[in-house]
């Protein structure tokens, strides 16, 4: 069974950094969209950042831009999301996903939409204190 486990996740003030990492074990590393999301209480989950697994190729939430990396070690399916410059509108439960590309007239592309993901980890939750 392909399972995702989520870590790093803790309490930091906000300004700070802090590191997730997610653990894919079992999964077909080769040809996988990695994903970030993240669900703020009372809120609707949101994609954060995600890593095409074939080329490197990476996408961004438009708030998390310049703040956060998304970067993988294939000798250790593992995906990671360094997180920088943490505000409290970070605070969040903040999950690990794998999914397929999506076709458009682009061509073929991950994207943020959770709708393409199919495999989720647990998640980790990040608070960010002011």
């Amino acid at each position: 069974q392909v399972q995702l486990v989520e870590s790093g996740g803790g309490s930091v003030q906000g300004g700070g950094s802090l590191t997730l990492s997610c653990d894919a074990s079992g999964l077909t590393y080769s040809r996988n969209c990695m994903g970030w999301f993240r669900q703020a209480p009372g809120k609707e989950r949101e994609g954060v950042a995600v890593i095409y697994s074939g080329d490197g190729n990476t996408l961004y939430e438009d708030s998390v831009k310049g703040r956060f990396t998304i970067s993988q070690d294939k000798a250790k399916n593992t995906v990671s999301l360094h997180m920088n410059t943490l505000t409290p509108e970070d605070t969040a439960m903040y999950y690990c996903a794998a999914g397929g590309r999506l076709l458009s007239n682009k061509g073929l592309s991950c994207t943020l939409t959770q709708e393409t993901f199919g495999v989720w980890g647990q998640g980790t939750r990040v608070t960010v204190s002011s």
